[in-house]
C-alpha cells in the first residue's frame, strides 16, 4: 500500500535543477536516493490517492528512449504520471524544477480516431459543444496545446468556422501551479483532483467522439 501523500518537498524540484545541468549517469547514480525518496514515492502515493475515483495511473520511467534521438541524455527532466481513459487519451500530472502542471487530451491519435476527432468536429452539435468547454477552461487560466497542422486537413475548407480545432493532431489542456507553496503540502491532492474534475467533460468528449 501506498504512502499518504504528503506533497513534494523540495529536495525534488532541487534534484530535478540540477539534473538538468549533469544529466549523467555518474550524478543519477549518487543521487537516486533523493528521486526515490523525493520524487518517486511521492508520485506513486498522490496517484494512488486519486486512482479510486480516475483509475490507475502509469508513472513514466526516468530512462529516456535514445535508441533513435539525437539528444543522448539518459535520464528525463520531469517526473510524469498518466491515467488513461482511452487510447492516448487521459489526465496528466507532472513535476520538474518547474513544478507541478496539471492537463489531459489526448496525444496522438491512429487515422481512424483522428478521423472520427474531426467528423466531431465538423459536426455543429458535438463541435460547437467542444468549442464551447475549451472557451470555459481557457477562460478559467488553462491553455489549449497540441500538435497541429500547418495547413487545412484535407477534405476540410480553410474557412471552416472550427478550422483551428481541425488543424490539431493532438490536443492538450494544461496549466502550471509552479513553485505555489500548496505542491509541498498534502493539500495539492485536492488541486489535481480537482483539475482533473475540471477537465473531465473534455477527456469524456474526445473519449467518446474518437473513432
Amino acid at each position: 500500500m501506498a504512502d499518504v501523500f504528503t506533497g513534494f518537498p523540495t529536495a525534488a524540484l532541487d534534484f530535478y535543477d540540477d539534473l538538468e545541468v549533469d544529466n549523467t549517469r555518474s550524478y543519477w547514480e549518487k543521487h537516486k536516493a533523493v528521486y526515490d525518496e523525493a520524487v518517486k514515492a511521492p508520485m506513486a502515493a498522490l496517484t494512488a490517492a486519486l486512482a479510486p475515483e480516475f483509475g490507475d495511473a502509469k508513472v513514466f520511467r526516468p530512462y529516456r528512449d535514445v535508441r533513435f534521438a539525437k539528444d543522448k541524455t539518459p535520464y528525463k527532466t520531469h517526473q510524469g504520471a498518466f491515467v488513461a481513459a482511452g487510447p492516448a487519451t487521459g489526465w496528466y500530472v507532472e513535476l520538474s524544477a518547474r513544478g507541478v502542471r496539471t492537463g489531459a487530451g489526448f496525444y496522438e491519435a491512429s487515422t481512424p480516431r483522428l478521423a472520427g476527432i474531426r467528423q466531431a468536429i465538423d459536426d455543429d452539435r458535438r463541435g460547437t459543444e467542444l468549442e464551447e468547454l475549451l472557451a470555459g477552461l481557457v477562460s478559467a487560466g488553462w491553455e489549449v496545446g497540441g500538435e497541429k497542422l500547418k495547413t487545412s486537413p484535407r477534405g476540410y475548407d480553410a474557412d471552416h468556422p472550427r478550422i483551428e480545432l481541425l488543424r490539431h493532431k493532438s490536443m492538450t489542456v494544461g496549466r502550471s501551479h509552479g513553485f505555489e507553496p500548496v505542491i509541498h503540502t498534502p493539500e495539492l491532492l485536492d488541486v489535481v483532483r480537482d483539475d482533473w474534475r475540471a477537465l473531465r467533460p473534455f477527456v469524456e468528449w474526445v473519449a467518446s467522439n474518437a473513432g
